[in-house]
């Protein structure tokens, strides 16, 4: 099959390409316990793949200044740097998809919420940041995850129209961005379930399921 190059894969990270949901758990609650608030697994769930500066202040309920907000929100990034520092692994699959789109010349974009630091930390530990032509992190867009601003972006910085795109997402408010932005989206049952991920154009429990051909049938 003739690989189709004027395409794009744009990979969320958190949760796609490394496990990291138990220390982002921990930092949160690190992070709130000075404010006398218990940050709870229900929190989390409802959190999920959101941006810092939607996160906080739904914890709060109620108003919370920038400056707050952004105080919290650098606390708890430098607290999950701290932690996960000596234990990133990548999940099932990843690094041989990476491998073989970079090997067929195929355009990649990591679009992440999180700050550019995290980036550079899970991508340089797995040394695969080189891969990827783009790298959009939460300080690149003023609108967090279900708005397809990032995904929309990275597509502008790659070149490709996003109807070439191909998103591969864990959380649900990702997939949901994916499709608003006009991409097409693979999900991997990583951290939810099938029933909550079939907004998707295709639900996978590994990226050791998908390959090149699959991706490019999408766009097709």
């Amino acid at each position: 099959m003739k690989i189709n190059k004027n395409i794009a894969v744009l990979w969320d990270m958190d949760g796609v390409i490394a496990d990291t949901s138990k220390y982002h758990f921990q930092s949160w609650v690190i992070a709130f316990k000075p404010e006398g608030i218990k940050f709870t697994q229900t929190h989390f769930e409802r959190a999920f793949g959101m941006a810092n500066i939607d996160i906080i202040p739904m914890v709060f309920g109620n108003r919370v200044s920038i400056d707050k907000i952004n105080a919290i929100a650098d606390f708890k990034e430098t607290t999950f740097r701290s932690l996960i520092k000596d234990k990133i692994t990548a999940l099932r699959g990843v690094i041989e998809l990476v491998n073989s789109l970079k090997n067929a010349g195929i355009k990649m974009a990591l679009v992440s919420s999180t700050p550019k630091e995290n980036i550079d930390l899970i991508l340089g530990t797995l040394g695969i940041k080189q891969y990827f032509d783009v790298n959009i992190s939460g300080d690149d867009v003023t609108e967090g995850k279900p708005s397809p601003q990032g995904y929309l972006l990275g597509a502008k910085k790659l070149g490709i129209a996003p109807h070439n795109c191909v998103v591969i997402e864990d959380a649900v408010v990702g997939v949901q961005a994916a499709k608003v932005g006009g991409m097409k989206c693979i999900a991997v049952t990583n951290t939810h379930p099938t029933a909550k991920l079939t907004a998707a154009d295709i639900v996978t429990h590994s990226l050791a399921n998908v390959n090149i051909n699959m991706i490019t049938k999408l766009v097709n």
